[in-house]
């Protein structure tokens, strides 16, 4: 059997290059509610799944309760076909970076969501500000995680280095307050109202079904 000429695999390419950006821009129009592309950042998207992701300083008064009344209900709403990840922004002055490390440093031992209603109750309603070892190893009961574990994560500096390349992403996006939210890696949201959130998440799961 001969093979393709080169033309012919151009056009085909061409063809499937094309269908593929068609399907986009049809998956695209086709959601509802307020909503921006970002053009040129790569969706993160799982069929099935849709992933928040807020970019966020624990200290923030609206980022606390952005997370306590609005993902509190997307969760409630969509269950295991949503997903919140917060990207440590940190925008308050003269803060320590401590409480995003240790945030950084639950998620990879599967705590993530857990130490973030912590942190958040910690700072914003029990008014404690500085983690030290000691507050540490109280909240880490509290969030079911090993010490020693713990601990040896933080020190490693890879928590640290996280934190640093979330801010790199936030600045590159150009994220000037929190919470800055984006919905799976490339769909911005400025109106943060749960209605419209609602509404956005659930035309991406019904384009899902669909396609």
């Amino acid at each position: 059997m001969n093979a393709p000429r080169p033309w012919l695999r151009l056009t085909i390419g061409l063809a499937l290059l094309c269908g593929l950006f068609g399907w986009s821009n049809v998956a695209f129009s086709a959601l509802q509610g307020e909503y921006e592309i970002m053009e040129g950042e790569p969706s993160l998207h799982e069929s099935g799944k849709v992933i928040l992701l807020e970019f966020a300083d624990f200290y923030c008064p609206h980022c606390h309760m952005f997370e306590r009344v609005v993902v509190t209900k997307l969760q409630a709403e969509f269950g295991d076909k949503f997903e919140s990840r917060m990207i440590g922004f940190p925008v308050m002055p003269g803060k320590l970076p401590t409480a995003f490390e240790m945030y950084n440093q639950a998620v990879t031992m599967g705590k993530g969501q857990k130490m973030k209603e912590v942190l958040f109750e910690s700072i914003h309603s029990k008014d404690i500000q500085i983690f030290d070892k000691t507050m540490r190893s109280l909240l880490l009961k509290e969030v079911g995680l090993d010490a020693k574990e713990f601990e040896a994560g933080l020190a490693s500096g890879k928590p640290f280095r996280t934190l640093g390349e979330g801010k790199a992403w936030g600045e590159r996006i150009k994220v000037t307050h929190t919470p800055t939210v984006v919905l799976d890696g490339n769909i911005r949201i400025s109106n943060l109202n749960y209605d419209n959130l609602k509404v956005v998440i659930k035309s991406i799961l019904d384009q899902d079904i669909k396609s």
